[in-house]
């Protein structure tokens, strides 16, 4: 029995993975898309992922290029600026970034990733040139000349001209091409969760600075007819653990005591979700006829909308090539250009989020001083804010 055949195999049903079926098969590409755990489009079903995503203006284009913007955008929640406040302090330094500083749209549109799910899956359900084998994922892989041969979990065999490994920070992809990691561990983690609150968001990301890490706010449509925002909070591990395991009681006034007074008290909603932080980057994001994106490639900590924006510019430019090697998906000079076109600006962004997130840990008061006073200069210096912003929306100049 002959294999079945695909050019492009993508390992990894998250929302990376699903984005990129749908752009490969708008684009024309046959597509398969595996994973062994089948997507939660429920936000009230177990196993949902009640954490949101930022997706800044590339992103939303890639979105859009997708077929995937136009039932995305009336559930999105405009994100016009971005508010940092050191609060270490005895008097909080307060700085906005706004979004019409450097553009007419917002920095990003902010959506809640099981939603992201549902969609995504119902415009893969509608495009014939995509196969979602959900519920069945990738074993194994021998990777030829000409094609890569997929072994799944059900025990079949797919031929693919190109292998996408976007199945997270243990890709079982990557570990097939044997590419190692590089891991850096901060002994934080983040528990994720919901809060309604009196005071309207107004659209404000706000991103809170004390010690241990931030806790940030971003905008979310309104819940029960209240004000609502997301919250991703960072901090050492045993403490991160400990609000997990508090009664809502003590974990409210634990939430109100951190938060600096921003939006007034705020009454968590929801279950909480823990995760743990580390930056890990793959030594290299190709092997023969392999390609990593996402956190298969590159995980950094949750600062700054980095994370997912970060991935699909490795599936803009994976996509961009692909298109223009056609006749040669997945062969050797497409992988050596996409390793080459990412590479820096990964190193850019790893870099840069790792000390953010070293600076945003800082318990003495005279580092923290130094904080401020490095808040100040960036934003009240106006070409430096403006070229600061252009960089972390991915804008061009």
């Amino acid at each position: 029995m002959s294999d079945t055949q695909t050019d492009i195999l993508i390992s990894g049903g998250g929302v990376a993975g699903l984005t990129a079926a749908a752009a490969f098969g708008t684009a024309g590409f046959t597509v398969t898309l595996v994973d062994p755990a089948p997507p939660v489009t429920d936000a009230g079903a177990d196993g949902a992922d009640l954490r949101t995503t930022a997706f800044l203006q590339p992103a939303r284009d890639l979105l859009d290029g997708a077929g995937l913007w136009d039932a995305l955008a009336p559930h999105a929640t405009p994100l016009a600026i971005m508010r940092i406040v050191d609060a270490a302090g005895d008097t909080a330094v307060s700085r906005d970034f706004a979004a019409s500083d450097i553009s007419d749209e917002p920095f990003g549109w902010n959506l809640p990733n099981w939603l992201l799910r549902r969609e995504m899956v119902a415009r893969l359900a509608d495009m014939d040139n995509v196969t979602f084998l959900s519920g069945t994922g990738f074993a194994s892989m021998v990777a030829r000349l000409d094609r890569a041969l997929v072994r799944l979990t059900d025990g079949s065999q797919i031929a693919a001209r190109l292998v996408v490994g976007a199945d997270g920070r243990n890709s079982a992809v990557r570990e097939a091409a044997g590419i190692p990691v590089k891991t850096t561990r901060y002994g934080q983690k983040a528990i994720t969760f919901a809060v309604t609150h009196p005071a309207p968001h107004n659209n404000i990301s706000t991103e809170v600075h004390r010690s241990g890490g931030p806790f940030t706010l971003v905008p979310l449509p309104d819940h029960d007819g209240m004000p609502c925002s997301s919250i991703v909070w960072m901090a050492d591990g045993p403490q991160i653990k400990a609000l997990a395991a508090m009664d809502d009681a003590r974990f409210a006034a634990a939430v109100n005591d951190r938060s600096a007074g921003v939006n007034g008290t705020l009454t968590p909603v929801g279950p909480r979700s823990v995760w743990p932080i580390i930056t890990q980057t793959a030594q290299s994001l190709t092997a023969r006829r392999t390609a990593l994106i996402a956190e298969a490639a590159h995980v950094m900590p949750p600062i700054g909308a980095q994370g997912l924006n970060t991935s699909l510019k490795d599936l803009a430019a994976l996509l961009n090539l692909a298109e223009k090697h056609r006749a040669t998906l997945g062969a050797d000079e497409m992988l050596t250009a996409y390793e080459k076109t990412r590479q820096t600006d990964l190193h850019i962004r790893t870099t840069g989020i790792d000390a953010l997130n070293r600076a945003s840990r800082f318990a003495n008061p005279l580092l923290q001083d130094l904080r401020g006073l490095g808040l100040r200069a960036l934003h009240d210096v106006a070409p430096v804010r403006r070229r600061l912003m252009r960089l972390g929306s991915g804008i061009s100049d």
